[in-house]
């Protein structure tokens, strides 16, 4: 029986059986961690280490990566930072035998005070897909769960319909868009757990002045995009308005917050091939990595929103 894809793609991803309860996420597609997670954890870190001279050295000094999942950032980071930080990954997925005994494994943001993260979060959080039909009225899209085929169903409306002639309004037949209101909250209620410091969102995704006109619900499966079908076989993801998140606040590029946290791209000096070859094969490695880190168009194009809360916004 065909059902709205937010409906559809909470039961594929988070249900009995779901995605992201039974497969690694790195198993299928590649985040920024993956292509170089020493230095996107020594980016993380620094700014940490700012947030904390902002908030006064609190003890202790909280860490939340939200959707941390297979833990490679929460795995990575520990040995970076001090006793008094404690380290919480959120994620529903089960823990992985290998992470640190010190880092906390919950399915729920705490309360805390210090830096949240969320990379690559909202694009996991469904959405209802609206199209425009031929009369002009925009309609929630249903999907068969076990096909992937799709019908009409009925009009938008409420808050969906109020955030989509804010953010997203659509002006031809066979326009797509991707409510977000569900990721506004989502996003909300996280920074809401925040007492003091900063909220991070961290994701690929657009702004109301360059919507995409078809959408970008997509599947992903063995590191590779494919036609997104809601039964549970792979990843259902679409880009974040990340606008709407937090309105007023602004957004930045990865390639510009990375660079301001230390990651660079720049080549080591050639004198170092013969002073130290050892040393040099690995800066050019680190240079490397970086590039595709700060890459536009590729990882370097990802949207930061900084969200301060009870704390000067002074960090970059």
């Amino acid at each position: 029986m065909p059902v709205s894809w937010r409906e559809a793609a909470s039961e594929a991803l988070y249900g009995p059986g779901g995605f992201y309860l039974t497969h690694r996420p790195g198993a299928h597609f590649r985040t920024s961690l993956h292509a170089a997670p020493e230095l996107f954890a020594d980016a993380v870190g620094e700014l940490l280490s700012r947030v904390d001279r902002a908030l006064g050295h609190p003890d202790p000094l909280d860490f939340v990566d939200v959707g941390a999942g297979g833990g490679e950032l929460v795995s990575a980071l520990p040995s970076r930072l001090g006793r008094r930080v404690r380290v919480t990954a959120v994620e529903r997925g089960g823990r992985p035998s290998s992470l640190p005994s010190s880092v906390s494994w919950v399915g729920e943001v705490p309360a805390l005070t210090g830096l949240l993260l969320a990379n690559e979060w909202l694009d996991n959080v469904p959405v209802e897909v609206v199209e425009r039909d031929p009369s002009g009225a925009d309609r929630i899209v249903l999907v068969d769960p076990s096909s992937g085929a799709e019908s009409p169903g009925a009009v938008v409306s409420g808050a969906d319909a109020a955030w989509l002639a804010r953010w997203w309004p659509l002006s031809e037949p066979g326009d797509r868009a991707e409510v977000g209101s569900a990721r506004d909250a989502a996003w909300a209620a996280a920074v809401g757990r925040v007492r003091r410091g900063l909220a991070v969102a961290v994701d690929y995704g657009h702004t109301v002045d360059a919507r995409p006109r078809g959408g970008t619900l997509s599947g992903y499966r063995d590191g590779r995009q494919v036609v997104p079908v809601p039964d549970g076989s792979c990843d259902v993801t679409a880009h974040v308005a990340m606008d709407s998140l937090a309105p007023g606040l602004p957004l930045r590029r990865q390639r510009d917050v990375l660079r301001a946290l230390g990651v660079s791209g720049a080549l080591p000096p050639r004198s170092q091939a013969t002073a130290d070859p050892a040393g040099y094969l690995r800066a050019l490695s680190a240079t490397s990595r970086a590039a595709e880190l700060t890459a536009v168009p590729g990882l370097g194009s990802f949207h930061w929103l900084l969200q301060p809360k009870n704390v000067e916004d002074a960090l970059l």
